[in-house]
């Protein structure tokens, strides 16, 4: 039976054992992002109700995120007009 090298081989399996490494990384990336990306959904979707709960208190406003003061924003009807 023939044999390549052992130096080609020990390359061969170098190289095998590192696209190995690699994919496998990918996978626990994109397994990583996918936990990352619900995580996103999950707090959008808090972030969401609490701005229900802050307007249903307070109106509409503008908060500054330093001093937590804030502004009322003022909505304009059709005609450009502000609105009390």
């Amino acid at each position: 039976m023939d044999k390549i090298k052992e130096e080609d081989l020990k390359l061969i399996i170098e190289q095998q054992t590192q696209l190995h490494d690699l994919v496998n990384s990918i996978g626990m990336l994109e397994a990583k992002k996918h936990g990352n990306l619900h995580d996103i959904a999950t707090l959008n979707k808090e972030i969401n109700e609490f701005k229900e709960v802050l307007e249903a208190e307070y109106g509409q406003i503008q908060i500054n995120m330093e001093d937590g003061s804030y502004t009322k924003i003022e909505k304009e009807n059709v005609e450009g007009n502000k609105e009390d």
